[in-house]
């Protein structure tokens, strides 16, 4: 006889695993199965991110974004406290390199407070105590903000799942879902599995998943290439915090930063590319069904009508080192391009509604015994905790 689970998470990133644990400590009789179609946890969006825990400093007052950003910062710490796993809370600024920048300098920092964030302004002089080779009319100096590497975190959640009792299954791709019997069946490529509920935390396919359940998201998932650069070891000495520019309210991406890792290592980067594949890590990967999807999808061509300008921007930088080079050296203008090596790029799963808006905060939504995390991109690995524990506190809606 068929094993029938009472939760079934399509996903083994930070967030499909925080929420198996939430579950877990939730509903310790209840079983529980994580189904991931890579061969490892935290394949793609966490396994490629940069390892910033985030204050939530950026995020609109009230948004969930906001709330759980600053309260995963506290539990993410916590969290690597108690289980050993490496980080450093080192500090970052965010800095102002013009006289315009100064104004949006000061209306993130307005933010910031209402979000009830420890940070200060800090003028020239203090940023040159702190970052001695960084070049800034004045800063935010956000002592909260931290670097932890995420995939042991995901490693720590999947131990705890297992040691609950839940299963997890790797290389097993959901490609079907039907009904019935108040059961969710989950066919994958060699298996099926049966639910009484779902849950669904698939990342860049976060919204196909939806579909195959009959849930409408009203959102397409659009993928966005970030691409890194590494500082030469002899290098990294310019870099002491995380060093971000003050972003442009406008453009939903914080600008090319500068980034310290676990390991001792600096990244500068990201730009922001239409990727050709929603896993597209190369400029030369692509996937038919996934372009088709986006020029197809009215809001990509809405979007790009509205960001033309800085999109062509981007992909300048994506195409040439110099252009790349020449954006870092805004914030640290003693950067060179010999001084950096090419890194891995990651893809950013970003959430775009019909008529070409961008979905800025986490995306939430119920169907029939269901719950499908439909936009959770940064920064959802700070906030993971957090966003497991809201959807396991959902769930008793549905569950009987």
């Amino acid at each position: 006889m068929k094993t029938v689970f009472d939760f079934a998470i399509v996903g083994g990133g930070i967030v499909g695993l925080s929420t198996g644990m939430a579950l877990t400590r939730r509903f310790p009789s209840a079983s529980i199965l994580v189904l991931e179609k890579e061969a490892g946890w935290a394949a793609h969006q966490t396994g490629h991110n940069s390892g910033v825990i985030h204050s939530g400093i950026y995020y609109p007052p009230g948004s969930l974004k906001a709330k759980f950003a600053r309260e995963g910062s506290r539990s993410m710490t916590s969290f690597c406290e108690e289980h050993g796993i490496e980080h450093d809370i080192c500090g970052k600024v965010i800095v102002a390199t013009t006289k315009d920048e100064l104004a949006l300098m000061d209306n993130l920092y307005r933010r910031g407070r209402q979000n009830r964030l420890d940070i200060e302004k800090i003028g020239p002089e203090a940023l040159k105590e702190i970052e001695p080779h960084v070049n800034g009319l004045g800063a935010i100096r956000v002592p909260g903000a931290g670097i932890v590497d995420y995939r042991a975190v995901c490693r720590a959640f999947a131990r705890i799942i297992e040691e609950g009792g839940g299963e997890l299954r790797l290389g097993q791709e959901v490609r079907r879902i039907t009904r019935g019997g108040g059961r969710v069946e989950l066919v994958t490529q060699d298996a099926a599995y049966s639910a009484r509920f779902l849950i669904n935390c698939a990342g860049l396919f976060c919204d196909r998943v939806a579909r195959m359940d009959d849930a409408d998201p009203q959102l397409k998932i659009v993928p966005f290439r970030g691409e890194y650069y590494e500082i030469k070891p002899e290098r990294r000495y310019l870099v002491k915090h995380l060093i971000y520019p003050v972003p442009n309210p406008a453009f939903p991406f914080l600008g090319v930063h500068y980034t310290r890792m676990i390991g001792g290592h600096v990244e500068a980067g990201p730009n922001a590319v239409l990727a050709f594949k929603r896993e597209g890590y190369g400029k030369r990967d692509f996937n038919l069904r996934d372009m088709a999807e986006v020029l197809a999808y009215p809001g990509f061509w809405k979007l790009s009508a509205k960001y033309w300008r800085e999109g062509l921007e981007e992909m300048v930088r994506s195409v040439s080192k110099v252009a790349f080079v020449k954006s870092l050296q805004r914030l640290i203008p003693e950067i060179r391009a010999d001084d950096l090596t090419p890194a891995p790029a990651g893809v950013r799963a970003q959430a775009l509604k019909p008529d070409g808006a961008l979905v800025d905060d986490f995306h939430i939504i119920e169907g029939e015994r269901s719950i499908h995390v439909c936009n959770a991109p940064s920064p959802a690995a700070t906030a993971s905790i957090e966003i497991g524990r809201h959807v396991a506190a959902r769930v008793p809606a549905f569950w009987s």
